[in-house]
């Protein structure tokens, strides 16, 4: 009797695993929130993060800014129990470590240890290098996220893409080359130019994760609810690999429609009240 060949077993990263990575494999990352989602993408994510995008995706906040860390813990440690071993990262909320590398690491402590995740991601570049080195040094993995920064969105005056003169390029590339040297297992580079993500990801070591930054980084994420098609507008960058929001609006439609014609539950989906009462006179 013949079989058919079974399908090799996902690779289940560790943080040093993800940083050897680099120019090995295309690192997969997508955003989850709850742990049933989780669930579904640890089959073909090599790492998921838990974004404080979520302010916006799950809350209908207009940032990131809002987003304390309690609710980062609540939706970090949910997440990791629905990923199935895959590594999680979580992000720091705005407020919860610029202000000292030792409020950094009290903030990422408290993300550690109460949500299981593997490791922390903060935005910022040079600035943060002493930061990520003391995350590190004290035995916490860092992600890094340069370009733009949508917990600085007030200062670009909106979510615009970052490096198009000479002076943010520069400035954009130094930040890439200051993580890195201090000790961040990875980098999140988010809208800027192509030719400034090519040439970050050659002039580092560790894996450059890019979005809305080209194919040129060494691997992808993308916000999970933006690739689903949840919302009617997303940035350039994302490509929809469904229209879910259409599908889930034909449903809820069907669903309404049935229940106010009556033939919503049918029986089939009722406790038959024959049998129960059968079941109440032998007792």
């Amino acid at each position: 009797m013949s079989h058919q060949p079974t399908a090799p077993a996902p690779v289940r990263h560790t943080i040093p695993s993800l940083r050897a990575a680099k120019g090995a494999q295309k690192l997969v990352l997508l955003t989850a929130y709850t742990a049933p989602m989780a669930e579904i993408l640890s089959a073909h994510c090599d790492m998921l993060m838990v974004g404080d995008s979520l302010g916006m995706v799950v809350y209908g906040f207009d940032s990131t800014l809002p987003v304390t860390l309690e609710l980062m813990i609540n939706h970090g440690a949910a997440v990791v129990r629905g990923a199935q071993g895959v590594p999680v990262v979580v992000d720091l909320p705005f407020g919860s470590y610029q202000a000292s590398p030792m409020q950094a690491f009290e903030s990422a402590a408290r993300v550690l240890k109460e949500t299981g995740a593997a490791a922390v991601k903060l935005e910022g570049g040079t600035e943060l290098a002493d930061t990520i080195r003391y995350l590190t040094q004290r035995g916490i993995p860092v992600m890094a996220h340069i370009g733009l920064k949508p917990q600085s969105v007030h200062v670009y005056g909106g979510f615009k893409a970052q490096g198009k003169d000479d002076a943010t390029y520069r400035a954009i590339l130094a930040d890439g080359l200051a993580v890195a040297e201090a000790g961040a297992f990875a980098v999140v580079i988010e809208g800027v130019m192509e030719p400034l993500a090519a040439e970050i990801t050659r002039a580092i070591s560790i894996p450059t994760i890019g979005i809305g930054a080209s194919a040129a980084c060494d691997g992808q994420v993308l916000v999970v609810d933006d690739m689903l098609g949840m919302f009617t507008r997303a940035a350039r960058f994302v490509k929809k690999y469904d229209d879910l929001r259409s599908r889930i609006d034909t449903a809820c439609g069907a669903y309404a429609a049935e229940v106010r014609a009556g033939t919503f539950p049918a029986p089939a989906h009722c406790y038959g009240i024959a049998s129960d009462s059968n079941s109440q006179k032998k007792a």
